[in-house]
């Protein structure tokens, strides 16, 4: 009889994702025959040391990128913490999938306490060559980048494009995703898949939205989304309730947008200070960009690119208050 071997990932208090792995006689593929297991949650600051056991439930399998070539069946499986206060997943109430979000997921690829690429004594070069750069001058990553966005396909995860960002060793990947839970479980095994690769690299990953002080972009987690009304025979007048609505909520979904986004949110570098809401046709300094395919159509089919989350926001968070938003429009 063969083994099906499970590596558990789930969500620490402070959203530091954690794992570890089960042997399992037999064959499972079903997350519906994953069994619930244990941890030490006084490790992980999810629960005291004298009523430590935590349960992880099974909500998602992925076939597990890193173990193809081998005789058993290898599953990365996302869980859930039970009774946890710091599951937002666990929050959510309706999964509707008319739903749809795009994220796009900005980092940094560190290395000896510094951005990959960058000279041990000093500065990269001002940013302009780097974003969709080409040539060893001008990227730093591209195979790790590649491998990542290769893992994340065989996962099953609907990633659809990457590439360089606007500073050396900053890069980017976006993932689709329906309903808040499927987009968030995809988003976070995405991250997963990204930081058990930097192992293999001797990589760290940095999500900081503004982990370099000075003249350099930070890193966001822009994120599309859009309704069926959004996509079939909307109207301008739709897409202006909705964004007054968000404008009329814009402290609370700053509230869930990341920690320490207000380093990144300033007014410059292609985005908007933090305590101001504002949106355009194409404007990359707004807090929300109405992108050129909304307007080519006449408003009647498109999304919107909300510009504000920061790199390092749980995607639970981010689209449980912008359905919580879109359902206030009439």
């Amino acid at each position: 009889m063969s083994n099906t071997i499970l590596e558990y990932v789930w969500l620490g208090a402070n959203n530091e994702l954690r794992s570890k792995t089960k042997v399992v006689k037999g064959d499972i593929s079903l997350v519906e025959e994953m069994p619930l297991w244990s941890f030490d949650g006084s490790s992980t600051e999810q629960a005291p040391g004298n009523h430590s056991d935590c349960i992880l439930k099974p909500v998602k399998a992925y076939p597990n990128p890193f173990h193809v070539m081998t005789v058993n069946d290898y599953y990365l499986v996302m869980c859930e913490v039970v009774d946890d206060i710091h599951n937002k997943r666990a929050l959510i109430t309706s999964d509707s999938q008319t739903y749809w979000f795009g994220f796009e997921q900005e980092y940094f690829i560190y290395r000896h306490g510094r951005p990959l690429g960058w000279p041990a004594s000093s500065d990269a070069m001002p940013q302009g060559p780097y974003y969709c750069g080409v040539g060893a001058e001008n990227v730093a990553g591209r195979t790790f980048v590649d491998e990542h966005m290769q893992a994340c396909m065989h996962a099953g995860i609907r990633i659809t494009g990457t590439n360089a960002e606007v500073a050396l060793g900053q890069w980017e990947y976006q993932v689709f995703g329906t309903g808040q839970k499927g987009a968030g479980d995809d988003l976070w095994m995405s991250r997963y898949i990204l930081e058990r690769l930097g192992e293999q690299f001797g990589f760290v990953i940095n999500f900081e939205p503004k982990p370099i002080e000075g003249d350099w972009n930070g890193s966001g987690m822009h994120t599309n989304f859009s309704t069926d009304a959004m996509r079939t025979n909307s109207s301008m007048g739709y897409y202006q309730d909705i964004l007054s609505k968000m404008n009329d909520r814009h402290e609370e979904h700053i509230a869930v947008y990341g920690k320490d986004n207000d380093k990144r949110l300033t007014g410059k570098h292609e985005t908007q200070s933090i305590d101001k809401f504002t949106y355009g046709e194409g404007d990359r300094g707004a807090s929300i960009r109405i992108p050129v395919e909304t307007v080519d159509a006449n408003y009647k089919s498109g999304y919107l690119e909300d510009r504000r989350p920061a790199s390092n926001a749980n995607p639970y968070e981010i689209t449980k208050v912008i359905i919580d938003t879109l359902d206030k429009v009439k």
